[in-house]
């Protein structure tokens, strides 16, 4: 068994086309050894910026040899009357470089069995891996030189090896050698020796080429940097990605700034360290601290030109972070609620001034369903969006609400406000928390509502490929919301006062209602089954979702193979039937009588198990009625009234779910 390695090292690659360039790699080559029929244990892709390598392990050296039957001319035709060949069949022999002796005649065809000889690895591998590598994707790809073919940077050097031997390949204008280079500072036109020894050759290059470890390299070492001072470092997997794919050898090297920037809100310090400069901020004690990591790709102990170079950056930045930040505070944010007249919503459907107003109202009718002083709430709505025009803001579009937050905070309104403005948007994404306090919880309800109906009130929904406004993440933040804080608002009912609400009337309270119903099924089919929450959603489940989960939770349990009979019997019967008033004058059979009294005595209730419980109980009387009585019975009268008897009987079992669906 053989090992290939390629490396195509390019000038730095932008970092987010690396992860794209690793799983269509991947793909790549393996649907090329898949489609040749060509054996192998792994393949593993790594990359850096200046290097994309595929190292396969396990390859056979050669394809097996392949048996194929082929099929000539009709026999009468390829043979004469005296069974000589005639050109016809000397054709078929001549092109298929068959002797006569190999030809035989089935089904009235003649036939005769090739062998197609398996290919060399190293011939296969030639004229496959630069197809391969060309039909890489991604944005902003280039020409250079007198090139006709684009990539995404240059190409500088190629490596292409099978064991100990060179499989000379090119790509667009450089062919491949056995010489690699290491990190910039480090050795170049390093020679690999072997495929298996590629990841420790460049390791004693400077270059750690697979991203996984380089990655908790990164983290590890971030840690045991913060640690030298007391403090913990904060980095996000977006953080953690970037820093991998600008780095070929990370090494984290600690600066300072001026404490003064500690004085404007930590979101706006952090999100400058980590999203606009690949930083990780540092906490010691809970708090901010004037320092931070940078993680450089450099070898070396001096790091003065390093640091100089990243604090001046960062000072840039936060300098005018704090410019804005005075001048945005030198009026209250209730004063800003006013400039929002001046900011759309969408198209058609005002400003978000107009925005403001709704959510206001929305946010009190909320709060009267649910019996709750709607003050702080009403507060929270009039400034949630108030930061929309602040200079803060407008520099740092992803800190809305947090920014908002602060201001608050500074211009004197209440707790409760302050974190009600910046939870409203909560949850940001599918993993985020939901929001904690009341005010957060019902604004943000109200104004993921109102974005959802208003995206469907402009005729924009959602599609495959478009998710206009975030409104598959607003409808499900409303879902989630309402679950971690067990809160019981009919969500229904506030779709069709938000379309109310809106510039342009649109009837599609049905089209918004299936939209969050699609939505919630799709989040809870990770815990429960989906034909479960389908056969659970005939009841309205947006008028209270909490209870509907609480459905769905005891019809998870079910096992019990006569109730669905019945269920689905007695839905049967019933379907394309009319139905009245259920008259015992009608009755002609005991058990018709017994059946009315036992479903009359099943009453609506809460708790699901009990309810559950009562209509396995009705199983035998069910199964009896069917045993003594053809529904269809001639006299039209008995007829129409035991079909109104199992009409009343399928609502009983329609409270708890639509059994046909089970």
């Amino acid at each position: 068994m053989s090992t290939y390695l390629l490396e195509v090292g390019v000038e730095e690659l932008p970092y987010k086309f690396i992860p794209q360039a690793i799983e269509q790699l991947n793909q790549g080559f393996t649907k090329f050894l898949e489609e040749n029929k060509i054996k192998f244990d792994d393949i593993k892709v790594y990359a850096t910026p200046r290097r994309l390598a595929v190292l396969v392990y396990g390859l056979e050296n050669a394809t097996a040899d392949e048996e194929k039957i082929i099929k000539g001319p009709i026999a009468n035709i390829a043979f004469d009357e005296n069974g000589n060949l005639t050109k016809a069949g000397e054709g078929f022999a001549k092109k298929n470089n068959l002797s006569p002796d190999s030809l035989y005649v089935q089904d009235n065809y003649v036939h005769a069995k090739i062998i197609i000889k398996g290919k060399d690895i190293k011939e296969l591998l030639a004229q496959n891996v630069p197809a391969i590598f060309m039909k890489l994707q991604g944005a902003h790809f280039m020409r250079w030189g007198y090139n006709d073919e684009k990539f995404s940077r240059p190409i500088k050097w190629i490596v292409s090896i099978l064991d100990r031997d060179e499989v000379k390949i090119k790509i667009i204008d450089k062919e491949s050698s056995i010489y690699t280079r290491g990190h910039r500072f480090a050795a170049q036109n390093v020679i690999i020796g072997r495929p298996e020894d590629y990841i420790e050759t460049m390791r004693n290059a400077c270059v750690i080429v697979d991203q996984n470890e380089r990655r908790e390299l990164i983290i590890q070492k971030a840690k045991e940097e913060a640690a030298k001072i007391g403090a913990v470092p904060y980095y996000t997997d977006d953080l953690l990605e970037e820093v991998t794919f600008i780095t070929e050898y990370p090494v984290p090297v600690t600066c300072e700034f001026d404490e003064e920037f500690l004085t404007i809100p930590e979101e706006v310090t952090v999100t400058v360290m980590s999203s606009h400069q690949r930083y990780f901020a540092l906490h010691k004690d809970g708090k901010l601290i004037n320092k931070f990591i940078t993680m450089a790709n450099y070898i070396g102990t001096e790091f003065k030109n390093i640091k100089e170079g990243n604090v001046r950056v960062i000072k840039a930045r936060l300098d005018d972070a704090v410019f804005f930040f005075k001048e945005d505070t030198k009026k209250p944010l209730s004063e800003y609620v006013e400039t929002l007249k001046g900011v759309t919503f969408q198209k058609g459907m005002g400003t978000m001034y107009d925005k403001t107003q709704r959510l206001i109202k929305l946010s009190k009718d909320i709060c009267i369903d649910l019996g709750i002083n709607s003050t702080d709430v009403e507060r929270t709505a009039l400034l949630c969006k108030a930061d929309l025009t602040t200079h803060l803001v407008f520099e740092f579009t992803e800190l809305q609400g947090y920014i908002g937050s602060d201001y608050a905070r500074v211009s004197g309104e209440n707790e409760k406000v302050v974190e009600g403005i910046k939870e409203h948007y909560f949850p940001i994404n599918a993993e985020s928390e939901t929001a904690k306090g009341i005010e957060g919880q019902i604004v943000g309800i109200a104004d993921k509502i109102d974005t959802v109906c208003a995206v469907f009130a402009a005729g924009k929904k959602p599609t495959g490929s478009s998710d206009p406004l975030g409104v598959r993440r607003a409808a499900l933040g409303v879902i989630k919301t309402i679950l971690d804080a067990d809160l019981k608002i009919d969500v229904d009912k506030y779709i069709k006062e938000a379309l109310k609400g809106l510039p342009v009337q649109r009837d599609c309270a049905e089209e918004v209602n299936e939209f969050f119903i699609q939505r919630m099924i799709i989040f809870l089919s990770e815990k429960y089954n989906k034909n479960i929450l389908e056969a659970c959603s005939n009841n309205n489940p947006l008028t209270d979702i909490a209870d509907y989960v609480k459905r769905v939770e005891i019809v998870s349990t079910l096992n019990a193979p006569q109730l669905l009979e019945n269920a689905n019997r007695v839905i049967r019967i019933i379907k394309d039937s009319k139905s009245g008033s259920v008259s015992e004058q009608y009755f002609t059979e005991p058990i018709e009588k017994t059946l009315y009294d036992e479903i009359n005595s099943i009453k609506e209730m809460a708790d699901y198990k009990t309810y559950l419980n009562e209509l396995e109980k009705l199983n035998p009387t069910v199964t009896k009625f069917f045993e003594d009585v053809l529904v269809m019975d001639k006299d039209e009268n008995v007829k129409n009234n035991r079909i109104s008897l199992l009409t009343l009987l399928k609502e009983k079992y329609d409270y708890l779910t639509d059994f046909s669906k089970l």
